[in-house]
This record gives C-alpha cells, sequence and structure tokens, in this order.
C-alpha cells in the first residue's frame, strides 16, 4: 500500500483554506446544527444562546455597505445559510459583489428553491460564481439529528444536479463527515461536481453535549473520527491523487500536529 506523505503539507486555519475573505449578514442561523463552531462561539461570547441561535438576525451594517472589487476569492456567507427568509437580501448583497467583479464561492446547506432563484438572476456571470453545497451524509436519519432543521440528502442532491446542469461551478463539501466511509457519499456525488469535493472531520465533539440525549449518535461519530479510521480515510484519498478530492486540513491537524 502507498504510504501517505504529510511533512509537506501547509496547515490553513478557518475559511482561509477555501478564500481570501468573506461576508456574513445575519446573526444565527436557522440551521440550527449541533456541532457548528460559529454557534458554540455566540454562546461563548454571550452574542447568543442556545434558544436563539436559529433566530436570525440581519446585520445592517453588512447589509447596506457597498462593496467594492476584493482581493482573491470571498466566500460567502460562513456563519448562516441563504434560505427562504434570507433570500432576498443576499440577493441584494450578491448583486453588489458581482457587479464589482468578485469571483464568490456561495456556500450553503442548499434549499433548492434558492439555488433556482440564484441560478436565474446571475445566469449570464456564472463565471463568477462558484456553488460549494455542503452535503455531509446520504442518511436522513443522521442528517436531522446533527442538521435538525437543514434541508434533506435529497433536496441538497437535486440542487447540486441542477446547478450542474445549469452549468454553474459546482463543488462540494463533506465536512464534518458523518458516515464511516466517506468515499460512498465522493462516488455518488462527484458525477455532478466540476470542481472539488472536501472531506473534513467533525470538531469539538466533547462540546456537543448529547452524550446522554442520543448515545449512539456520538458513539458512532467518536467512531468516525478515530485516528484509525481517518487514516484509512486519508490513505484512501491517494486512489484519487491529483483529482477533485480535497482532503481537509482538519484531518491532517488531528493527526499529525
Amino acid at each position: 500500500m502507498k504510504s501517505l506523505k504529510v511533512k509537506s503539507h501547509k496547515i490553513t486555519q478557518g475559511t482561509k483554506e477555501w478564500a481570501d475573505s468573506n461576508i456574513n449578514l445575519y446573526y444565527g442561523c436557522s440551521n440550527n446544527c449541533r456541532y457548528c463552531y460559529a454557534k458554540k462561539m455566540a454562546i461563548r461570547f454571550k452574542r447568543k444562546t442556545k434558544v436563539t441561535w436559529k433566530i436570525m438576525e440581519p446585520n445592517l451594517k453588512n447589509i447596506k455597505r457597498q462593496y467594492g472589487k476584493r482581493k482573491g476569492r470571498v466566500m460567502f456567507p460562513t456563519s448562516h445559510d441563504i434560505t427562504e427568509e434570507t433570500l432576498n437580501t443576499c440577493l441584494i448583497v450578491l448583486e453588489k459583489l458581482v457587479n464589482a467583479g468578485n469571483e464568490i464561492l456561495i456556500t450553503s446547506k442548499p434549499v433548492l428553491a434558492c439555488i433556482k432563484t440564484i441560478c436565474e438572476r446571475f445566469r449570464d456571470k456564472k463565471e463568477l460564481i462558484q456553488f460549494r453545497f455542503t452535503i455531509t451524509s446520504y442518511n436522513n436519519d443522521r442528517l436531522k439529528f446533527w442538521e435538525p432543521d437543514a434541508p434533506s440528502f435529497e433536496e441538497r442532491f437535486e440542487t447540486l444536479k441542477y446547478a450542474y446542469k445549469k452549468g454553474f461551478k459546482t463543488s462540494i463539501s463533506i465536512e464534518p463527515f458523518l458516515d464511516k466511509d466517506p468515499y460512498v457519499l465522493v462516488e455518488r456525488l462527484k458525477p455532478y461536481v466540476t470542481e472539488s469535493i472536501w472531506i473534513g472531520k467533525m470538531n469539538y465533539i466533547k462540546s456537543t453535549n448529547i452524550q446522554e440525549e442520543n448515545r449512539d449518535f456520538y458513539n458512532a461519530i467518536r467512531g468516525i473520527i478515530a485516528k484509525e479510521n481517518l487514516t484509512k480515510i486519508l490513505n484512501k484519498s491517494l486512489d484519487y491523487f491529483n483529482s477533485f478530492l480535497r482532503i481537509k486540513d482538519s484531518v491532517y491537524n488531528y493527526l499529525y500536529s
């Protein structure tokens, strides 16, 4: 078996792994994912509570401001999602970014109706847009537990296929991967991906506080992110060498830092 070389791997922190800057328009996120880092930080610094996190409050300063041309790629959004509730506001800001000539990475656990609207609105500017849809499992029971109010697998998959058929650049984030073997999902999604598929682990699992609420889900994710399983995933990534597959720095950092 080939051995994985990691000595030359450069660790990049946070959103810098994907983009040069980011923009958010709301505080909180209605997806209410249990593992969300932004949620943990908002609760820690008393900007939100566990109850109020899923209530999305507009950041009027960011919504009203004008946006010029930025250096590098802009990731939008990073700490909330594009939902039917936030779509109109997101379209206003996306229009400003596109008109300024920015390259935009739209990240979302996608709602089909929202992405259809975005594709229609920016069909003549698709060279500036890449979608990165978060699809963490094909199992809706797992999705419903970890990402309570996010769309089902079927809706996310249909959205991916729609954006692909409309000629937009498409990519996938399987972070955190919720299946022990994320390559089952990779193989299912890759026919509709033009750019890349990223695999990343769940972080801060000890602070999810769900051990007693659902021991089965907790034990399962502990096995999924075990070093032995992560090593298998890295070794298998060699089969996709120089292709569309990317392993998130969180995996390398956990295993080798």
